[in-house]
C-alpha cells in the first residue's frame, strides 16, 4: 500500500493557521519551568583548577563530574548569557543510548567498533537513569523507549530488516496503530531500552544545582573572549568580560558557537531546527491515537519529523526544515519563520487527522552543531591542558554526558576506554568555507527531499557525499 507523502498530501492550510493563531514564540520548556535559579556576573580574576566554558549539559555534566573525581577541586562553569537557554533548553528531550546519531551512521563510519559504542551508549544512558534518581534530580524522566515510524514502502524492509525480536520490536501496520494511530504509518520498530523522555529545561536547571550543591562556581552573562597560554605549561587565561580565570585545564562546551580554538571553526555549521508545541490532550483526544506507552516517534525520512508527549501530555511536534543561513550565522530573528511552523502544522495533521481543532501554544527554533559525520567529536590543544568536544548533530542530549567524561579524561591525562575509540582519535572533515558550504547544503536538502520521495534512493550528489564522509542532518 502507497504511503502518504508530506508534501503532496496535506490538510487545508486554514488548519494550519487557525491551529497557530495566537501562539507563543518562545521555548516552551523555558516557560515551563516552576523558577529558575540565577547566578551572578563573573568580575576580577580568580584561579581554579577546572575551567568549564559553557553552560548547557556538556558544560553542565562536565562541571559536575569533574566535581564527583575530584570533590577538593575548585571548578568553575561560565556561561555567556543563563544556563540552558540554547539547544540545552529548546531540544525534543529524547534523552537517546546512541552516540553516533543511529547505527546506520555508526555503522557507515565505525563498523569495526559499533558494537562497542552501542554498550557504551546504553552503560551512559543507564548512568543517566541513576544520577537523576540518586541526585533526585526533577527532570520528568521517563525511560519509554522510541518509535522508529515507516511513511513510505521502501521504509518498511528497513525496520523488519533491524529488529531482534528483543529490545528491539517490529510492529506491523496493524500491530503499529494499536500502539499510536495515523493513517501514515506502514510498520514501526519500538526499541525499548535505547530512548528515555525528559524535560530539556528541567534538567539543565537541575544539573545546575547539582552543580551548586557539589560546589561548582557558576556564573552567568560571563562571556569568554579568549584563550590565552603562551607558556607551554602552567595555568591557562580565559578572557572573560569582567575579568580573567587562570585555570590548570579548561574544557570547551560552547557547541553550535564558534570555537574559541581557530582550528575547530570549520568543524561545525549551525543549523536551525523548529518545533511546535500543542496545548494538552483532553482525555478523548488521547484515546483518538493511543499511545498509552508514550514512547518517543520519528519517521525515516532524510528530512524527517520527531514528536512526543510531555509531562501533562500536550504533543510536541519537530523536524523535517533544517535550515542553514548563509556565513553560518546565528541570530534571534531566524527563530520565527513562518512558512516552517505552517509546514509542520499541516503535516502534523497529515498525520493526526483526528486531532483536527487542537491547537499549538509555543513555536520555536534553535541552533543544532552540525558536523560532517553527524555525531561528537573530540579534540585537544594547549599542550593537552584544554579539551573539546561539539558536533552533537541533534541526538546530544545523553552523548553530552558522555563527551563530558571524554573531556575529563584528556584533561586527566589518562587513556580509557572511551579515549581509544576511533570516533574519538579521529576529527571529521571541515565544511568548506563560504560559498561553498551554503550551496553544498542547499543541494543537499534538496537531493535528500528528492530522495525521500523516490523510494530512498539517493542520486550522484548524495552517494559522492557519503563516499567523502562528509554530509549534511539535524
Amino acid at each position: 500500500m502507497a504511503s502518504i507523502v508530506f508534501d503532496r498530501s496535506l490538510p487545508d492550510p486554514r488548519v494550519a493557521a487557525e491551529a497557530l493563531a495566537g501562539s507563543r514564540n518562545g521555548a516552551f520548556w523555558l516557560d515551563d519551568l516552576p523558577g529558575r535559579a540565577e547566578f551572578p556576573r563573573y568580575a576580577g580574576t580568580g584561579a581554579f583548577e577546572t575551567a568549564v566554558i559553557g553552560g548547557g549539559y556538556t558544560g553542565l555534566w562536565t562541571a559536575l563530574q569533574a566535581k564527583q573525581r575530584n570533590p577538593d577541586a575548585r571548578v568553575v562553569l561560565l556561561e555567556a548569557k543563563t544556563i540552558g537557554w540554547a539547544a540545552s533548553g529548546r531540544n525534543g528531550g529524547f534523552c537517546e543510548s546512541s552516540l553516533t546519531h543511529g547505527d546506520a551512521n555508526g555503522r557507515s563510519r565505525f563498523p569495526r567498533e559499533l558494537d562497542q559504542l552501542n554498550r557504551l551508549g546504553l552503560e551512559n544512558l543507564d548512568e543517566i537513569e541513576r544520577t537523576v534518581q540518586e541526585l533526585g534530580l526533577d527532570c520528568d524522566f521517563e525511560r519509554t523507549g522510541s518509535l522508529a515510524v515507516a511513511v513510505e514502502d521502501y521504509q518498511v524492509r528497513e525496520l523488519r530488516d533491524s529488529h531482534d525480536g528483543e529490545d528491539e520490536i517490529f510492529l506491523d501496520r496493524e500491530a503499529l496503530r494499536s500502539q499510536l494511530d495515523s493513517p501514515t504509518y506502514l510498520a514501526g520498530l519500538w526499541s525499548k531500552r535505547a530512548t528515555a523522555m525528559v524535560h530539556p529545561g528541567k534538567l539543565a536547571a537541575e544539573l545546575a544545582r547539582a552543580c551548586v550543591e557539589a560546589g561548582v562556581q557558576i556564573f552567568e552573562r560571563s562571556p569568554v573572549s579568549g584563550i590565552d597560554s603562551e607558556l607551554p605549561s602552567g595555568p591557562v587565561t580565559l578572557v572573560v568580560r569582567g575579568g580573567f580565570v587562570n585555570a590548570d585545564r579548561v574544557a570547551i562546551a560552547t557547541n553550535a558557537f564558534p570555537s574559541l580554538l581557530k582550528r575547530f571553526r570549520l568543524h561545525t555549521v549551525p543549523v536551525y531546527d523548529y518545533v511546535l508545541m500543542t496545548e494538552p490532550l483532553s482525555t478523548s483526544q488521547l484515546a483518538s491515537i493511543g499511545w498509552g506507552n508514550r514512547q518517543g516517534v520519528a519517521d525515516l525520512g532524510n528530512q524527517f519529523h520527531y514528536y512526543r508527549l510531555s509531562a501533562d501530555n500536550r504533543i510536541l511536534w519537530g523536524g523535517y526544515d533544517a535550515i542553514y543561513h548563509y556565513g553560518g550565522r546565528i541570530r534571534s530573528r531566524y527563530e520565527d519563520r513562518p512558512q516552517t511552523f505552517e509546514i509542520l502544522a499541516r503535516h502534523f495533521f497529515t498525520t493526526f487527522p483526528q486531532l483536527a481543532g487542537l491547537r499549538f501554544t509555543h513555536r520555536w527554533a534553535g541552533v543544532i552543531d552540525t558536523s560532517s559525520r553527524f555525531c561528537a567529536f573530540f579534540g585537544r590543544a594547549r599542550q593537552n591542558r584544554v579539551a573539546y568536544a561539539a558536533g552533537f548533530t541533534g541526538l546530544g542530549v545523553a552523548a553530552t554526558r558522555f563527551a563530558a567524561n571524554v573531556m575529563l579524561d584528556h584533561l586527566d591525562g589518562v587513556e580509557t576506554e572511551r579515549t581509544s575509540l576511533e570516533m574519538v582519535r579521529t576529527m571529521p572533515l571541515p565544511f568548506p568555507p563560504e560559498p561553498a558550504a551554503y550551496l553544498g547544503v542547499q543541494a543537499s536538502r534538496w537531493a535528500m527531499n528528492r530522495a525521500d520521495h523516490h523510494g530512498g534512493r539517493r542520486n550522484l550528489l548524495l552517494k559522492t557525499l557519503d563516499a567523502a564522509g562528509l554530509g549534511f542532518d539535524s
